[in-house]
């Protein structure tokens, strides 16, 4: 039987992904008392400070907003406990919790974390699940403790991984299913506790950062290849660099790129074909061929329009490997 009864939630989020869900708690029964979020960040051209996504929607709705720098000191532990919240619910936040705060509410802290754990447990579930070759994906919302990802599962949404799902595609996804599977849980958040399901840790695997280096292309197995171009885009892309140039100033990064069937013989990173419909080059499996590039300051262009101009650039026979 449902036990739902408004919640008083303090909420920790700081990305636009989080700030999703804390708008469809302001839309719920539920009473939202204080939003924690990072401190401001230096960005943009001009270096400023920024607020978060989170801090903007919580400064629109004058809801408390609180950023500690770290919450393993009595004063942020006491501040928390002053909002008398219920429950507090993390999305995104990127502070760890220490134990005191985990215990503070009377439901704890439950978390909304982008893939069906125990599967990708970490920082980038959403790139590892499309760089590893899933079928699906989707959001489970889990009760938090003192390990990494690896509380009791109180509600799972799942969805499919299509052919050609980008990072961010599937992102805007999940950032539907979650608000919608959060809100289901804190309606009856007695029932999904007292149903929640212990992982099986043995089957855990791990969603490590992403890194800007992990992105450069070594031509090596063309499947995989696919995968980390739609996997690393947004950020960091997968790329490459042309042969010539000044160093710093010939990285491509790669937008749209499929595998090729073509049968061949040639050294990796070689162009073995080149037409309007894509480039492509040789890999030491297979073949991968690009459709979609953006050249150093410039934007991203199909190859049909880059040919126009960088037709010698990638001509059949160049090497894309000999970057000296």
């Amino acid at each position: 039987m449902s036990t739902h009864r408004p919640l008083r939630i303090v909420f920790a989020g700081t990305p636009e992904f989080a700030a999703d869900h804390l708008a469809a708690l302001l839309n719920s029964d539920h009473e939202v008392v204080a939003v924690y979020t990072q401190p401001d960040r230096k960005a943009g051209r001009g270096k400023k400070l920024q607020p978060s996504a989170v801090k903007q929607l919580a400064l629109e709705h004058a809801i408390a907003v609180e950023q500690p720098e770290k919450l393993n000191t009595a004063l942020a532990q006491q501040q928390l406990a002053e909002y008398r919240p219920d429950v507090m619910v993390v999305v995104a936040y990127g502070l760890l919790l220490p134990e005191p705060i985990l215990t503070t509410p009377k439901y704890g802290c439950i978390n909304v974390h982008g893939s069906l754990l125990p599967r990708w447990r970490g920082a980038a579930p959403i790139q590892r699940s499309i760089w590893a070759g899933d079928e699906a994906s989707g959001v489970a919302v889990m009760q938090m403790e003192k390990g990494l990802d690896t509380g009791p599962v109180l509600h799972v949404e799942r969805c499919a991984i299509d052919a050609q799902e980008t990072s961010a595609s599937l992102y805007k996804k999940l950032a539907q299913l979650g608000p919608r599977a959060l809100v289901t849980t804190l309606d009856d958040i007695e029932s999904y506790r007292e149903r929640a399901e212990v992982q099986n840790h043995d089957a855990a695997t791990y969603a490590k950062k992403l890194s800007k280096d992990e992105g450069k292309i070594d031509w090596s197995d063309a499947t995989q290849l696919e995968r980390n171009v739609r996997a690393f885009n947004p950020w960091p892309f997968a790329w490459f660099e042309l042969p010539g140039g000044k160093p710093g100033q010939r990285t491509v990064k790669v937008h749209q790129a499929s595998v090729s069937q073509t049968d061949h013989r040639s050294a990796p990173g070689t162009i073995i074909d080149c037409s309007p419909a894509g480039i492509t080059v040789a890999c030491s499996q297979g073949a991968l061929t690009l459709h979609s590039l953006q050249l150093p300051g410039k934007k991203p262009l199909p190859v049909s329009d880059l040919l126009n101009g960088y037709a010698t650039t990638f001509a059949i026979g160049v090497n894309l490997t000999n970057v000296d």
